[in-house]
């Protein structure tokens, strides 16, 4: 029989012999299962039908999985697999130069010539079912991504248009593609692609609505089944009438000239309803809850009639009283800059008039001058007589006074945080129970901010660092590529949060002083740092015990240590994992 000290003894002499292979990994063996939960490869080799060599689904796993070490796609994925468990990771140990930038290439071109929305709302349909996602609100956005290169000589099959346009990021000089999301459950997007780069958002919200009801129908819902969430952008006459028997929430602009009006009235009536603070992060010292009031009324647009909520926000005050000192301290200077030309002695009082009217029509957005001419005796020039007094004679002073318009300036400050939203959704109420009162639709408008927090990682240097492809219909195809590792990390920190908050378990964050029910996928994936398995022959086995703080984040993602065992390990998403 050998003892302990014999086979570790063993273990060693093996490692040595290159016997037994060792990987450390990290967070990716979990988000490969995630992706087996959507089928991802599957899915994508069924819509996209092809005789290469390497599979395009294969080739979209590999580079999803190689986004989410935080590496550029495209940068490298053979070298990257190389080091890799690639079983555990793709279902199979594929040999690393199947990955070579040729054959990622040609699955590229193959994806866009098929479509890229028909992948991703394939893969949204797959990822509402696993997860049982809220697809009763949708949150709809865009963004810009800067590129280098010409592309020029583009014609309407080779994808989007690369080109200069309205750039988000004050990159006028550079190139741009726009970037679509259609999103639920705070920021789960379940369809997205890659636009125009001069594309306006109020077009691409027009061209959303028109597809709005087909793409949701394929999720089991028709009109009036969900809420339609968008930015200001949306509110156009045109987009208005898209809408048919839709829902929605959006910020009405400040360029439709009832908004001002209806601040207006929401100050001078000040019948406001206090809503509190509707955070759902807990406030901070150093980020504290903002609180809200409302004033609801209504308002006709293109003879239909909208509920129209005016929203104040006291960190939106604050924010913008500042902005607003700011305003004041700029418009006094410009009147200062404008008198230091202005002479200001007169030999005539009809002068001393004409320049005081003239000063007090200066224009300034927020003050005004005020002047008033005093007459002051001044000796004439040359030497008096010495038996007479110097004689003198009469000029005029212009004294000016530079004043804040009061009127102006209260206008603003009273007006600072407000902003209207506009909804058709009805009233809560007995015979409407799935309606929404204010505060609701407050709390439904704020989930917008995930779709943003979205953006961030897509466009983070980290993962998309100085974009560069030959082709447009390529950029379109990776911009896939990085929405499909956006969703499958909005699963797994979703699927995390709500099992945690649900069985009330708390975990570690970045940090073992953090303890949080709502961890990010970052912190996650710190969780899960050098974890270690051996590889003998076919078999797996974890170098040591996980931790139990590591436990739970993987009874949160519906898994268990098989995930670094097991190449088919996928995430049980409706039953619990219970811990020893």
């Amino acid at each position: 029989m050998m003892g302990t000290n014999d086979l570790s003894e063993q273990i060693v002499a093996m490692l040595k012999s290159g016997e037994i292979e060792t990987y450390r990994q990290g967070h990716l063996p979990l988000a490969a299962a995630w992706c087996r939960g959507i089928n991802l490869i599957g899915s994508i080799n069924s819509l996209v039908p092809s005789e290469m060599e390497l599979q395009p689904g294969l080739a979209v796993q590999a580079m999803v999985l190689d986004v989410l070490t935080g590496r550029n796609a495209l940068y490298h994925v053979q070298q990257f697999l190389e080091h890799q468990d690639r079983a555990i990771l793709l279902g199979k140990d594929y040999a690393p130069d199947l990955f070579n930038d040729t054959n990622l290439a040609r699955s590229l071109d193959a994806i866009a010539q098929r479509g890229t929305g028909r992948i991703m709302t394939e893969l949204g349909i797959q990822a509402a079912k696993l997860c049982n996602l809220d697809m009763s609100v949708i949150s709809y956005d865009t963004t810009a991504t800067n590129v280098w290169g010409a592309y020029e000589d583009w014609d309407s099959e080779d994808g989007p248009l690369i080109t200069k346009g309205h750039s988000k990021d004050s990159h006028p000089e550079l190139k741009q593609f726009m970037t679509e999301l259609l999103c639920v459950d705070q920021g789960v997007p379940i369809f997205g692609q890659t636009r125009n780069g001069n594309s306006s958002d109020k077009t691409l919200n027009n061209e959303m609505l028109q597809r709005i009801g087909k793409l949701m129908k394929q999720h089991g819902l028709g009109p009036g089944a969900f809420i339609y969430v968008a930015d200001s952008a949306m509110v156009t006459k045109a987009n208005l009438k898209k809408l048919a028997g839709n829902r929605f929430i959006s910020r009405l602009p400040a360029t439709f000239a009832v908004c001002d009006e209806l601040i207006e009235e929401a100050i001078a009536v000040n019948s406001w309803q206090d809503l509190g603070s509707q955070n759902e992060l807990n406030a901070s010292p150093t980020r504290p809850a903002a609180s809200y009031r409302s004033y609801e009324t209504q308002v006709t647009l293109d003879d239909l009639v909208y509920r129209a909520i005016v929203i104040h926000s006291d960190s939106h005050d604050k924010r913008r009283n500042k902005r607003i000192d700011r305003q004041l301290t700029e418009s006094e200077k410009v009147l200062s800059e404008l008198l230091k030309k202005q002479e200001s002695e007169f030999y005539c009082e009809a002068d001393a008039k004409k320049a005081q009217t003239f000063c007090e029509a200066l224009p300034a957005p927020l003050h005004h001058v005020s002047c008033k001419i005093e007459p002051f005796e001044q000796r004439k020039p040359g030497r008096p007589a010495k038996t007479k007094p110097a004689q003198t004679q009469t000029k005029y002073r212009l004294v000016w006074t530079i004043e804040v318009d009061t009127d102006k300036a209260d206008k603003l400050r009273k007006a600072a945080g407000c902003f209207v939203l506009l909804t058709n959704v009805p009233l809560l109420a007995e015979q409407t129970k799935d309606g929404l009162d204010s505060a609701g639709v407050l709390r439904t408008y704020k989930g917008q901010y995930g779709v943003e927090n979205d953006f961030a990682f897509l466009k983070d240097p980290l993962v998309v660092n100085d974009l560069f492809l030959k082709t447009p219909h390529r950029i379109d195809a990776l911009g896939m590529v990085l929405i499909i590792a956006l969703l499958i990390t909005r699963l797994m920190q979703q699927h995390m949060r709500k099992y945690l908050q649900e069985n009330d378990i708390i975990v570690e964050g970045l940090k073992k002083s953090i303890k949080t029910k709502r961890p990010t996928f970052y912190a996650m994936t710190w969780t899960f740092t050098n974890i270690e398995v051996l590889l003998i022959q076919d078999m797996r086995i974890l170098k040591s015990v996980l931790s139990e703080n590591q436990l739970k984040y993987l009874a949160a993602l519906g898994l268990d240590e098989r995930v670094y065992t097991d190449p088919a390990s996928r995430p049980k998403t409706k039953s619990k994992i219970t811990l020893n």
